[in-house]
């Protein structure tokens, strides 16, 4: 690992400080802003709620046509475009005058943050890697978990010093002065894969083309399934409150778990890699939601305060399994050449899943079903979809 690590410390650092840059766009960093914008503009929870629903979908919806340029022209080209963006919606947002305008601010960071900057990162690291893909995938996984631990914190630290608005500020001149610079350096030297041996369970695969994957009926299979993290998992830590009242949890209890899922999650993510340069991504796809079926029954039936520690667990081992897996997979299955337009469609998926997920659960928990009750369902759904994949991991082998 530490020769793989020095070979190629260039490509794994940035893809690394993409997907921890990504976290100016992703929900956890948005809602610690969450009190001061309602008060601002006097919203209630619900309708803040509809507001960033109605602003991830939009996002989602753009994201299959920007994502193609890394088909069309040079990662390092795109960041030029993409970083400046992001950083403009940093400072946008805060300042909106009115609603509309908060509006488009949530637009702009859910494309350019949680869209754009975690696409370029797994499609870059897709291309440049192919027998030690799943490796090189599960290192630059944590990026996203480097900014869970370390950015609420100095976004709070930041807040009581120069308000929740200088704090936007600050993480805008991040952006444009470290990121900025860093990632384009990164990535204006590609790496070509010519010298691994690919592992005989992955076989060679030609180039699809976004139109042949919207059309070939497997994909759609697959997102039956790989769209069931996401929407859960968001649910999940968007409905917290909710689950803490009910249960009569200690709020700080509840925010001491959170660390034991980021260390189970980079754990984990470094054994899906292992697994995957060995037996592939395919052969592991039916079971990879198996984790997170336990640790949904877990938040759904144990009401002991331990349960929340053993939730977070399972739920590391989920999330560990899940983002290693499907920066992978897409690449194994439909080859390289096209792979910007392509994942672009599964990021858009997997964005529009977190969009639907708080707003449908929440207004089912409004109607009197519980969030427990909702779990059970969402435990089925991933019984339902590991059989699918099975299915689908045997065609895909076949073909």
């Amino acid at each position: 690992m530490l020769t793989f690590l020095r070979a190629n410390f260039r490509w794994l650092a940035c893809g690394f400080l993409l997907t921890l840059f990504s976290s100016f766009g992703q929900t956890f960093f948005i809602g610690l802003s969450g009190s001061e914008i309602r008060r601002t503009f006097h919203l209630s929870g619900g309708a803040f709620g509809g507001l960033y629903m109605l602003a991830t979908l939009g996002s989602a919806l753009t994201l299959p046509w920007l994502g193609r340029l890394l088909d069309i022209m040079p990662a390092w080209r795109v960041a030029l475009f993409v970083l400046p963006a992001l950083a403009a919606s940093c400072l946008i947002f805060p300042f909106m005058p009115n609603v509309v305008g908060l509006a488009i601010g949530l637009y702009l960071l859910r494309l350019f943050g949680q869209g754009m900057m975690t696409e370029t990162a797994y499609t870059v690291v897709g291309r440049w890697f192919s027998a030690n893909r799943g490796r090189a995938i599960s290192l630059i996984v944590p990026g996203h978990q480097t900014g869970e631990a370390v950015l609420p914190l100095a976004f709070v630290l930041i807040s009581s010093w120069l308000g929740w608005q200088g704090a936007w500020v600050l993480a805008a001149a991040t952006i444009l002065l470290v990121a900025f610079p860093l990632i384009v350096f990164l990535l204006r030297i590609e790496r070509v894969p010519q010298s691994e041996v690919v592992s005989a369970d992955i076989p060679a695969v030609r180039d699809w083309t976004q139109a042949e994957v919207v059309r070939d009926p497997t994909f759609w299979l697959l997102l039956a399934g790989v769209l069931a993290p996401p929407f859960i998992g968001t649910t999940i830590f968007f409905h917290q409150g909710y689950l803490i009242d009910l249960r009569g949890y200690d709020r700080l209890a509840f925010a001491a778990a959170f660390p034991v899922m980021a260390v189970t999650t980079v754990i984990f993510g470094l054994v899906c890699g292992a697994l995957i340069d060995r037996y592939s991504a395919v052969r592991i796809l039916p079971f990879f939601l198996f984790p997170l079926f336990i640790a949904i029954l877990v938040a759904a039936l144990v009401t002991p305060v331990w349960g929340i520690y053993l939730f977070m667990l399972l739920f590391g081992v989920s999330y560990g399994f899940t983002s290693t897996l499907l920066g992978a997979l897409w690449p194994e299955i439909y080859g390289t050449a096209h792979l910007g337009g392509i994942r672009a469609i599964t990021v858009s998926g997997m964005v529009l899943a977190t969009a639907v997920g708080p707003g449908l659960t929440g207004t089912l928990i409004d109607a009197g079903v519980a969030l427990p009750t909702q779990l059970l369902w969402m435990a089925g759904w991933c019984v339902i979809a590991s059989g699918v994949l099975f299915f689908v991991s045997h065609q895909l082998r076949r073909r």
